[in-house]
């Protein structure tokens, strides 16, 4: 089992916390973290963009000139896609980009990345975080007490104080244990996690 140091708010170390290989010491299957992020991007695509084909520009029933005689190419209609105003060849057309993985895929790919970030020493462990008011300086400064300017705050429980202090931090995001995602582990260069947090993980996915 990995083995990791625990640390309070104020950036000192509190003890040494064992993490489950089950969850944070898998084997990393590097095409499933991809095929994960790849499908997260996908299913936020809207797909709603739309343009006209040459059978949806309105105009062009006459020809322009007659088939034969004038010099010119023939030309059918004022709206073929050769024409200034004329249809589009291959209209991008309203669809649905997303994909789903199975549950196992998905798992997998979670476990890989949180094994990546303990492997690149990018996991952090907080005994635990609270404030007694929403305040983004006391947030700043957690942050710059473990040294993780870029860092993804996962919280077991739903910490209203935390999450809003949080928010108007640039580059750091707050995640509960039950949306964290492979995108933003990745994202956010620092994984700081709450021992309750790394508990109901590893209960999650072992």
């Amino acid at each position: 089992m990995a083995k990791v140091s625990v640390y309070n708010i104020e950036g000192n170390k509190v003890g040494d916390m064992e993490l489950n290989d089950a969850v944070f010491g898998v084997e990393v299957n590097e095409h499933l973290v991809h095929m994960a992020v790849v499908s997260q991007l996908a299913n936020k695509r809207q797909g709603t963009q739309s343009a006209k084909t040459r059978s949806e520009v309105s105009g062009g029933g006459r020809k322009p000139w007659r088939q034969k005689g004038t010099g010119h190419a023939r030309q059918g209609s004022t709206r073929a896609p050769q024409w200034t105003g004329g249809g589009i060849v291959f209209a991008p057309k309203p669809r649905d980009y997303s994909f789903k993985m199975n549950k196992k895929e998905k798992n997998l790919a979670l476990k890989s990345v949180l094994t990546s970030k303990v492997a690149e020493d990018k996991l952090i462990v907080l005994d635990s975080i609270s404030f007694d008011e929403i305040k983004t300086k006391k947030m700043v400064a957690v942050l710059n007490n473990l040294k993780a300017d870029k860092a993804l705050v996962v919280l077991n429980d739903n910490d209203k104080n935390v999450i809003l202090s949080a928010k108007n931090i640039p580059d750091v995001k707050t995640a509960l244990t039950n949306t964290i995602n492979v995108y933003d582990i990745l994202k956010y260069d620092k994984l700081i996690v709450t021992k309750d947090a790394v508990a109901t993980i590893e209960e999650v996915y072992a």
